[in-house]
């Protein structure tokens, strides 16, 4: 028989999807689950995005130009702009998903063996393509205690060996909501123009920033412009994560070059996605508005909730759609395989991502899980009943 990879061996499950086959059995009994597990947003999709769907007359459905189509690149400059990110469409690859970004980047700027600083918890598919690549991640850990504040940049500069190759954040942060502010961005530029590093900034996030303040991009800090590789997607911006279209964007013209190598051998992003993506540009400014509003009421309704609950701990996040909460349990991994698995109130369960999948270390987030705000208000008060429901009487309650 013959092997398999160590590669593949040394894969993590996915913490948001792993349990889908428990969640999925609990389903076929009849148990209703409320999903708090994923990033998936239950607001709808644009109009303007759904009618270009329909309104498709292609008699081909051909493959689209390596890096994506012109003109929905043209639009997204346009997008940045308003952000005040100053680009061209030369700068922007399309990509399938954000996700396809992340692995692109890593296969064009690491070797096998080097080195990359993620601070965490952090997305645990960042961990995922870097052992795909055969580069390192090495974590620097924030604490719920400090309301995964991003740890003292000396802790950073502690990790750095001739391997490193860049610092990776989340801005806004998934999982942890946290939103980093202008000293916390200042000192993490100064590090990788000390250490000519890259600078990987996944900015899917940008449109949910609650503190008032202008967000901030990497390619707002000033030296660093040719050090930046930028992520983004369409996916919660538009509640549009099936199309699956996602972007690559950098000033660096050697990135690119080896980028687009990665994009030409599979062929072509989604044409259809494309189509959809582009067409979203055209959603009116009042749909933006009304969705923001939506998840500033959600965030504070579910942190209220998660804290009345005993034993039970959030910060408020400041970005994002999710929160990372300590519970009064033994095991997350346990507890939220169990509330599938064994327990229901009324047929009804929760599910959660375990937050053990965002740390590097098996020995973190225990007693952690990542809960996303993408349910209604009414469903939100079920789910958060249901949990505290199951922690009066899950066997591994610590309180």
């Amino acid at each position: 028989m013959p092997t398999i990879s160590i590669r593949g061996n040394e894969m993590p499950a996915s913490p948001i999807r792993k349990l889908a086959p428990l969640a999925d059995d609990a389903k076929k009994r009849g148990v209703h689950v409320y999903h708090l597990n994923i990033g998936q947003p239950d607001l709808p999709t644009p109009k303007a995005a759904l009618d270009a769907i329909r309104n498709i007359d292609r008699t081909v459905l051909e493959y689209s130009p390596s890096q994506g189509y012109q003109s929905y690149r043209e639009k997204l400059v346009g997008y940045y702009k308003k952000y005040d990110i100053n680009l061209t469409a030369d700068d922007i690859i399309v990509t399938t998903g954000g996700s396809e970004a992340v692995l692109f980047a890593f296969l064009s700027c690491l070797n096998p063996g080097d080195e990359i600083i993620v601070p965490e918890p952090a997305y645990a598919n960042y961990t995922a393509f870097a052992i795909a690549c055969g580069a390192v991640v090495k974590p620097v850990v924030s604490t719920i205690e400090e309301g995964f504040a991003l740890p003292p940049i000396e802790k950073f500069e502690e990790l750095i060996t001739p391997r490193t190759k860049g610092i990776l954040i989340c801005n806004p942060n998934n999982p942890t909501g946290y939103l980093y502010t202008r000293n916390e961005l200042n000192q993490i530029r100064d590090l990788v123009k000390k250490y000519d590093l890259y600078l990987f900034s996944d900015e899917v996030y940008r449109e949910f920033c609650y503190t008032g303040a202008p967000y901030i991009s990497a390619f707002h800090l000033d030296g660093i412009e040719n050090n930046v590789v930028l992520f983004d997607s369409v996916s919660k911006r538009y509640s549009e994560c099936g199309i699956r279209i996602g972007a690559l964007v950098t000033k660096n013209e050697e990135v690119k070059k080896n980028v687009m190598k990665f994009c030409q051998a599979r062929l072509s992003p989604p044409l259809i996605g494309q189509i959809v993506a582009e067409a979203s540009f055209d959603t009116p400014q009042d749909y933006m508005l009304e969705m923001y509003n939506e998840y500033v009421e959600r965030r504070k309704f579910l942190i209220d909730g998660l804290n009345r609950i005993p034993g039970v701990y959030s910060p408020i996040p400041m970005g994002a759609f999710y929160t990372v909460a300590r519970l009064p349990i033994d095991d997350a991994d346990k507890f939220c395989a169990w509330l599938l698995e064994e327990f229901e109130y009324e047929g009804q369960t929760v599910m959660m991502a375990p937050a053990s999948g965002f740390y590097t270390s098996t020995e973190l987030g225990k007693d952690e899980v990542r809960v996303a705000y993408v349910l209604q208000k009414e469903d939100l008060t079920k789910a958060l009943f249901v949990l505290k429901k199951a922690l009066e009487v899950y066997p591994g309650r610590t309180i």
